[in-house]
């Protein structure tokens, strides 16, 4: 079956995927609910824990590095990347969202894997609070679509 026919609940099958997940430290309590969530949503989805590489770095502007080295390895089907910025009163949130997601796209389109970007840019601890479980779902969810699609294109 060609993959533009190929049902979204097909691509929700994680059976034999391997996926690398790049989690910052910083705003830890929020960045581990993220990891949790995901790592739950990818064994619902069939994806075997054992097949889960599970890494941590300080921040949000260390994780694109970390997925490249990932990413350099060909061994991952999609990556997923776990982070939390939350706004403060300085102009070094806007820096670190739009260079951390910069850094995320571009290790991504170079290595042609995709990668779930859940590194989540709120204005406050609550609304990083009401985001946590939702969009670790989010992030498993989508690499395994985008991991199925981009093996039907293959």
């Amino acid at each position: 079956m060609f993959g533009a026919d190929k049902g979204k609940a097909d691509r929700l099958d994680g059976e034999g995927l391997r996926i690398g997940i790049v989690q910052a430290r910083f705003n830890e309590g929020i960045t581990n609910a993220l990891a949790q969530a995901c790592k739950a949503e990818l064994a619902v989805l069939g994806v075997q824990d054992k097949d889960i590489d599970h890494v941590q770095v300080p921040g949000a502007l260390e994780v694109p590095v970390a997925l490249q080295a990932m990413a350099e390895k060909g061994r991952y089907d999609a990556l997923v990347a776990l982070g939390c910025i939350i706004r403060g009163e300085t102009y070094h949130f806007e820096l670190v969202a739009n260079e951390s997601a910069a850094g995320v796209t571009r290790v991504g389109l170079d290595y042609q894997v995709p990668i779930a970007n859940v590194i989540l840019t709120t204005e406050n601890l609550d609304q990083a609070i009401a985001r946590q479980t939702d969009k670790g779902v989010d992030a498993a969810r989508v690499v395994v679509e985008m991991a199925n699609l981009l093996d039907d294109l293959g």
